[in-house]
């Protein structure tokens, strides 16, 4: 198994135990679940009796909280065994089952605690305030309360919460049409391969076919993609529409001034964060430009198309890396985090955190999950190329993060926020980057690492900047009260690709519909965190490097925060602050350095 991967994919019984995750660490049997599922049920029926009580005394507003906390415990326990076990082999109906089970009574214990906000925030400042002066076990909670007191101003009436609660599916209405359409009806034909053979283009391919070394294949295939949604242009345009004028009503209804502080105010961001990082950006779009025209002249292309961006410049080989070698890279480039750092992950291979082999039926891609009192579990595809190498590295970032959040804040401050969500995973993909360009002087497998680093700062910072931007752009528009016409859609989108990709980029009349693709968009101002997390993961980096010992130390005090702070604070406590330009300026710096290698070794 870890020498030669098998022509047929072996069954879950195939795979040897030491390459499965140790999922009875959470139940060591189907029939232990099934007795936590009925005790978790009689818990969640207990959470009636505090309802209308919790503002009565600080006794009883305590043991609601901890009975909460007690169902969300054993309801995340239940859910991951199921889902985990599910996951194992997808055509096993008894754990499909379990897994609805499981979702079906998370449901209902958010039902059943859905008072506990408002009750919470009727409480009188003052009294909430007293409470928690003259009661030190309240203090556990004083995080959780100060948070949602920040809500107060945007809280409105029982009677009026009431009705936009109600008209809670009809807000919803423009996403899922959008989803129906992208996902079932919306159909972008075939296309023939570099074979001749005739190879049906789905959202689940179109990736792949963007990275084919033959341009006729990856061309047609942008074609089909793009043209599909050509076709639907007005369509497209008008759910849109509805989607920004949903998120500005619910804003105004709110008391925020605009949609951005509306959908920055769960994480507490400042708006401020939100525009310095695209004006920062702004001013490197030349570095930008300049990687564009390298990418051009080594693919040996007059022109460069949205189809020509992602392809590798080197192609990578088979899978030769075995997982113990893939293993001990991950700890010789991770060592400048410390040995605390690598103790715990030396712990989570040997305890059998991952899961690594592709086995028949087995979820596909990769994933960190947990639960608060047990470790953290992580699903791999393992194939043995470098991919693989930094999947790994990637979610045993999140696992690590995870572990050291849950090992020092209190349940209800653990889960840190998606805000930060991408940096610790981020960190362990930029430094095994690092450690692999300092280790290796073959041109070639510098060219490989290099083209992929930048992919990454392309990806991950230039295009979702575009992106936070353009969302930026039609909801001001919208605001001032313009419409959203599929011509000013489409021209808003062409007018910024032209300005973050340069002159060097041809904009084919088919890109201009590129902003039709995204359902991110659905999800007002969410893709600038992708941004924002991988700026600062890089500048985490930097510190870690350059200063040793000080900034791991920081780094691993982030990485017990969890969600006890907000996560600007947590990060400037890191190191890095995000209200300043200087982290992106910093991740800018370092990007146009690795464009600079990239032209030389060209």
């Amino acid at each position: 198994m870890e020498e030669k991967a098998k022509q047929q994919l072996p069954t879950r019984a195939e795979i040897p135990a030491e390459y499965k995750w140790a999922v009875e660490d959470l139940y060591t049997t189907d029939e232990a679940w099934e007795t936590d599922l009925a005790k978790l049920k009689e818990t969640i029926s207990q959470l009636a009796a505090y309802q209308g009580r919790l503002g009565n005394s600080v006794q009883e507003l305590l043991a609601a909280l901890r009975l909460r906390d007690a169902v969300g415990l054993s309801a995340e326990r239940l859910y991951c065994y199921a889902y985990f076990k599910r996951d194992e082999d997808t055509t096993n109906q008894k754990y499909q089952a379990m897994a609805d089970r499981a979702a079906r009574v998370t449901v209902q214990a958010g039902a059943a605690s859905a008072y506990f906000n408002p009750e919470i925030l009727a409480i009188p400042a003052g009294r909430l305030a007293e409470w928690l002066e003259q009661t030190p076990e309240l203090g556990v909670y004083r995080h959780f309360l100060d948070d949602l007191a920040r809500y107060r101003p945007h809280t409105l009436s029982e009677q009026e919460e009431r009705l936009l609660a109600l008209g809670g599916e009809v807000a919803e209405i423009p996403g899922n049409v959008f989803t129906m359409l992208n996902n079932a009806d919306i159909n972008f034909g075939t296309i023939q391969d570099d074979s001749g053979q005739e190879v049906e283009v789905t959202h689940g391919r179109y990736l792949t076919l963007m990275e084919h070394p033959d341009r006729r294949v990856r061309r047609d295939a942008f074609i089909a993609i793009h043209s599909a949604y050509l076709r639907q242009k007005n369509t497209l345009a008008a759910l849109l529409n509805g989607s920004v004028k949903k998120d500005i009503y619910l804003a105004r209804v709110r008391n925020f001034p605009t949609a951005l502080a509306a959908a920055l105010h769960e994480e507490n961001i400042p708006s401020a964060v939100y525009s310095n990082l695209i004006d920062t950006i702004h001013k490197y779009l030349n570095v930008h430009h300049h990687y564009m025209g390298v990418r051009r002249r080594i693919l040996g292309l007059d022109s460069l198309h949205a189809y020509d961006v992602y392809t590798p410049l080197v192609q990578e080989g088979s899978g030769d890396i075995p997982y113990r070698r893939a293993v001990e890279m991950m700890l010789e480039a991770l060592a400048p985090l410390g040995q605390e750092y690598l103790g715990v992950l030396q712990q989570g291979m040997a305890d059998r955190w991952v899961d690594v082999y592709e086995n028949r039926g087995k979820r596909s891609g990769a994933y960190s999950w947990g639960t608060y009192d047990t470790h953290p579990f992580v699903l791999l595809n393992y194939q043995g190329r470098l991919n693989d190498v930094s999947t790994l590295v990637h979610e045993m970032g999140h696992a690590l993060h995870s572990h050291f959040s849950n090992h020092s804040q209190p349940y209800v401050d653990a889960k840190y926020s998606i805000f930060v969500a991408e940096v610790a995973s981020t960190v362990n993909e930029v430094l095994l980057v690092r450690h692999l360009l300092a280790g290796t002087t073959d041109q070639k497998q510098r060219l490989f690492l290099l083209d992929r680093f930048l992919n990454q700062f392309n990806s991950t910072i230039f295009r979702q900047v575009m992106f936070a931007e353009f969302e930026q752009i039609i909801h001001h528009h919208v605001e001032q009260g313009d419409a959203l016409t599929q011509d000013f859609l489409r021209n808003t989108y062409r007018d910024l690709n032209i300005r973050y990709f340069g002159p060097e980029f041809v904009i084919d009349d088919e890109l201009t519909m590129g902003w039709a693709r995204i359902p991110h968009f659905y999800r007002a101002f969410y893709v600038y965190k992708y941004a924002t997390g991988f700026a600062s993961a890089i500048a985490l980096c930097q510190q870690i490097l350059e200063e040793g010992p000080p900034a791991v130390q920081r780094y691993m005090n982030f990485l017990r925060a969890g969600n006890s702070v907000y996560p600007l604070d947590a990060l400037r406590q890191a190191g890095v602050d995000l209200t300043t330009p200087q982290p992106i300026e910093a991740a800018m710096e370092e990007y146009a350095k690795l464009v600079e290698q990239l032209a030389a070794l060209a």
